[in-house]
């Protein structure tokens, strides 16, 4: 399996971390593991809802410091 890419959507509010994951993961192959750390508020809700919506595993989910950090595998 290849590393996992990293995904920093830091000080970008809403809906943009959400379509920065979908805009990088449509360029990738499926079972890729994509690492996104966000502070919007917004993304609490917006990350699992996008994940399930797709069909994307939400792996994890964490507080990193001032972040949250989002681990998802691409369906």
């Amino acid at each position: 399996m290849s590393n996992p890419i990293e995904l920093d959507a830091r000080g970008l509010l809403c809906p943009l971390p959400v379509l920065k994951v979908r805009k990088r993961l449509k360029s990738v192959p499926s079972g890729t593991e994509l690492h996104l750390l966000a502070d919007d508020p917004a993304a609490i809700v917006d990350v699992p809802h996008y994940c399930a919506e797709s069909g994307h595993a939400l792996l994890r989910q964490s507080d990193e410091g001032d972040a949250q950090l989002y681990v998802i595998r691409k369906s």
